[in-house]
């Protein structure tokens, strides 16, 4: 099982597998996230709908997902909303169902969950069966509250750490998934050490670009209304294009920069974050294994608590509708031909600009959802964060050319961090002046220490 519990997940892909997203509790959620694109998708449904998926619903699912599936191991993603809103009995059974029809298989468990609901018997569930639990934390308190309350506007931080307190005493595998948006873009620092320090070894950047609920609706041409924008929804917005708490592509760029210039001289091999291991398996020339990467999509889909079937988690709008696993099988509307010409369109749509890129191995363009921006050229489709990813791969590109030779010899990409530590080390003795302390951390005079010995001093 991989370390990755989100949609974006890092399991292989062959050709004939795909992967589905379960939302038994479809939009329904105890807390109010600023920047929250899912809460909207209460309006796809009735008013009054009782959200939460039916027992037939879990059971075509479970039957049809193992049906489907040919590889040795099957997993199972459950997201919301926030599917411990469902309570235990539920993911019981579900358990029960995997076992009963996994005629030999593997079957994994992993689910995205806010962490404010859970207590010890949640955590010995996951910890008995082996759920890979991924908690959704934005950074320390002052960050992480600005963000996210409850429904009734109350923080929420505490009893997140609560919850990742329990994990931890029942020994449930766990990662953290924390929104780069404005409200924390400037932090990278804070919020890597902090996540650290709290336990995290897997940890997931997730940047936010959201358009306002209309643009949304005109750019997909929904086929249901959009109500008058309301709550926080309704304050100004930084540019018409995207919410107050999207995160421009220069500041996420920064961001994970910031972070990469600590991880690679103190953390490789002990702390895992998702974009530099999706960045050295390119390096590697391994397919992306990440699907905003991809070339194509179209593999990850996302099934609702009616069984509607969508074709992905930042397309569930009517006109993405692939119908229901209560008329047709799963694995048929997989692999429609509608969804075959979803996944097609990514790489058919990308902009020139985009197909003459040194990095477009990496990247590929990102998700189609955050292409909003034309192109220096004007041609429609230059994603939203193109500058940041961009400075990220190509400033970062020694490193992980480094860190793939070292295991194209065999050997552990943590080295790097001694090279680094040379190259460091071999700068700053070039920046010390007579007086200053010696960067070899002798605690003596530079003058008196390695000035006074050059044969001492790296050599490039």
């Amino acid at each position: 099982m991989t370390p990755w519990s989100d949609a974006g997940t890092m399991a292989p892909m062959s050709s004939t597998s795909f992967q589905v997203m379960a939302k038994p509790t479809g939009a329904l959620c105890n807390l109010d996230c600023r920047y929250c694109y899912y809460l909207e998708k209460e309006r796809l449904w009735p008013a009054g709908e009782a959200f939460g998926m039916a027992p037939a619903v879990l059971e075509a699912y479970v039957t049809q997902c193992l049906a489907s599936q040919p590889g040795p191991e099957v997993t199972f993603t459950w997201q919301g909303g926030e599917p411990t809103l469902l309570g235990l009995e539920f993911f019981r059974e579900a358990v029960r169902l995997q076992r009963e029809h996994a005629a030999g298989r593997k079957v994994s468990n992993a689910v995205q969950t806010n962490g404010t609901l859970l207590d010890d018997a949640w955590c010995s569930f996951f910890a008995e069966h082996g759920f890979l639990v991924g908690l959704s934390l934005d950074g320390p308190e002052h960050l992480h509250d600005q963000v996210r309350p409850d429904r009734g506007g109350h923080a929420t931080f505490e009893k997140v750490l609560r919850g990742l307190e329990l994990l931890k005493k029942h020994g449930a595998d766990f990662n953290t998934l924390t929104v780069v948006s404005s409200a924390n873009a400037r932090w990278p620092l804070e919020v890597y050490r902090f996540l650290k320090g709290v336990g995290s070894r897997y940890l997931q950047f997730i940047p936010l670009v959201e358009r306002p609920p209309d643009a949304a609706a005109r750019a997909l041409r929904l086929d249901y209304a959009m109500p008058p924008e309301t709550g926080h929804t309704a304050r100004a917005h930084a540019s018409p294009m995207v919410t107050p708490e999207t995160v421009s592509g220069a500041d996420f760029g920064s961001f994970m920069l910031g972070l990469f210039d600590e991880w690679v001289r103190h953390d490789v091999g002990q702390v895992f974050v998702q974009l530099f291991d999706v960045t050295l398996a390119g390096w590697m020339g391994m397919e992306p294994p990440l699907c905003v990467f991809r070339e194509t999509c179209g593999d990850a889909l996302v099934l609702e608590h009616d069984g509607s079937l969508f074709s992905c988690d930042h397309y569930v709008y009517p006109g993405y509708r692939l119908g229901s696993i209560l008329e047709a099988p799963l694995a048929e509307l997989a692999h429609s031909p509608t969804q075959h010409a979803f996944g097609q369109a990514k790489k058919g749509a990308l902009p020139r600009h985009c197909l003459a890129c040194e990095v477009r191995f990496l990247c590929n363009g990102e998700c189609p959802k955050h292409r909003i921006l034309a192109t220096p050229d004007g041609e429609p489709g230059l994603n939203w964060l193109c500058q940041g990813y961009k400075a990220f791969f190509t400033t970062t590109a020694p490193h992980f050319r480094a860190m793939a030779g070292l295991l194209d010899q065999g050997r552990a990409p943590a080295e790097i961090m001694r090279l680094v530590a040379g190259r460091d080390r071999e700068e700053a003795m070039e920046r010390a002046r007579r007086n200053d302390p010696c960067p070899c951390g002798s605690g003596r005079k530079f003058k008196s220490c390695c000035a006074a010995a050059p044969s001492n001093r790296p050599r490039r």
